[in-house]
């Protein structure tokens, strides 16, 4: 594969378009979104705010800290943030510019205006509807399927845009069915340090910043302390305790950004933080750690393909995965030890599920990286999973085929159950 190949640019702009900064959980940062987009088109700030949203993103949003709002979480916080003090032109950093003056006045605002938050009845996952009311009119935004993706606003009537709501977006985006594991591998055999660097440096900093934030303060559960304090600081350890530490932070308010994947931080933090402290124990190069995070963040978005964007399947999971192929990569591995690696640590560990966001991600990560390196390790030591053993099958591509329907739609029911559960008292 060559940089004047159309699939090396496919997957450049693969990267380009999922390896973007967010500012907070990215469900609430949509909520914020959406609420300052619709509030944006009134001559005044509204009076009355009507949020209706799909299951998941209650279960996303009802457990998370807002960042910047003096640790408010839930629905109506993260409305009222971006309504109070959010830059609709940023998008996922809609709340990245709020100043502690500024806190008080969400605050207040929170308080005296009418929040109506309900399930919306839609059949997509991913379904956000803001309204806003104001003695000057009415605004509405409806963002569905992704975390960006507005599919209609529209002010006192008028459509001032109107696209088609679908689960799966594809306008603007790249289409992703060219991808397989060994063209991954391949493009990053490829891949040149001068095209990497923009993608990957952001990624690199950011991420373990708010790692190392994470180890510094006193986060949610403190599960990247636990790991460190009770395992000690091998290399292993210290992939899996930076990575949860990174989570602990982001969960629970720090307002540090950090560089998603497939739509999500906690994915960003689980595909790229293992594969950077593994490189820099083995003191490699950049090109090299540049080589292995396209490795790892590549093979979480394949998997997160058929998924989807929210399931009941933790997309920790594919991001552990992820991590151990690029680890695998780091190690001199290549097609064959990536592959191996994906389907060991996928017959491991998926069907953890997703109960939303909350301080318990940080365990399923440090869960799901340890796979990971299990996948890879197995393989090394000349040990594998085959097909038929339960949901493995023969060949990557098809494994990963079963592992998206598994989580795609033999866990839709799954999904409906948690979220019934969720909202009980």
């Amino acid at each position: 594969m060559t940089r004047e190949d159309p699939i090396y640019q496919s997957f450049l702009c693969v990267l380009r378009e999922e390896l973007i900064p967010a500012m907070g959980c990215t469900e609430p940062i949509a909520i914020a979104y959406a609420a300052a987009k619709a509030a944006a088109l009134l001559p005044e700030r509204p009076h009355t705010v009507q949020v209706e949203v799909s299951g998941n993103i209650i279960k996303n949003v009802k457990s998370v800290v807002v960042p910047h709002t003096g640790s408010l979480h839930g629905i109506a916080a993260a409305a009222a943030a971006g309504i109070a003090a959010g830059d609709p032109d940023k998008q996922l950093e809609v709340l990245s510019a709020i100043r502690d003056d500024q806190i008080a006045d969400i605050r207040a605002y929170l308080d005296r205006t009418a929040f109506r938050i309900s399930q919306i009845d839609s059949p997509f996952l991913f379904d956000i509807r803001v309204t806003c009311f104001s003695s000057g009119g009415e605004a509405m935004a409806r963002i569905v399927g992704s975390h960006t993706n507005l599919v209609q606003l529209r002010r006192d009537g008028e459509w001032l845009v109107s696209k088609p709501c679908r689960e799966t977006v594809q306008d603007c985006r790249t289409d992703r069915s060219f991808m397989s594991v060994e063209r991954i591998v391949q493009f990053a055999d490829a891949l040149s340090p001068e095209d990497a660097a923009p993608i990957f440096d952001r990624q690199i900093a950011y991420n373990m910043a708010i790692a190392e934030e994470g180890m510094a303060g006193n986060y949610g559960a403190k599960i990247g302390k636990t790991l460190r304090d009770a395992y000690g600081d091998s290399v292993h350890n210290r992939a899996r305790y930076l990575a949860a530490a990174a989570s602990d932070a982001r969960m629970n308010g720090c307002e540090l950004p950090v560089i998603i994947n497939s739509g999500s931080g906690n994915q960003g933090i689980t595909c790229s933080v293992p594969v950077i402290v593994y490189a820099r124990a083995l003191g490699a190069d950049p090109a090299l750690l540049y080589r292995a995070l396209a490795v790892s963040n590549l093979c979480t978005i394949h998997q997160k393909t058929r998924i989807g964007t929210l399931s009941a399947y933790c997309g920790a999971v594919s991001a552990g995965c992820g991590a151990g192929a690029g680890i695998a990569y780091l190690h001199g591995g290549g097609y064959e030890e990536v592959k191996h690696t994906l389907v060991n640590a996928m017959a491991i560990a998926s069907g953890i599920i997703c109960d939303g966001a909350k301080a318990s991600c940080a365990a399923k990560i440090a869960t799901s990286v340890d796979a990971g390196l299990m996948g890879y390790h197995m393989y090394r030591c000349g040990n594998q999973f085959f097909a038929g053993d339960g949901i493995v099958k023969a060949g990557i591509e098809p494994t990963i085929r079963t592992v998206g329907e598994l989580a795609h739609d033999g866990m839709a029911d799954t999904d409906r159950e948690i979220i019934k559960l969720m909202m009980e008292p």
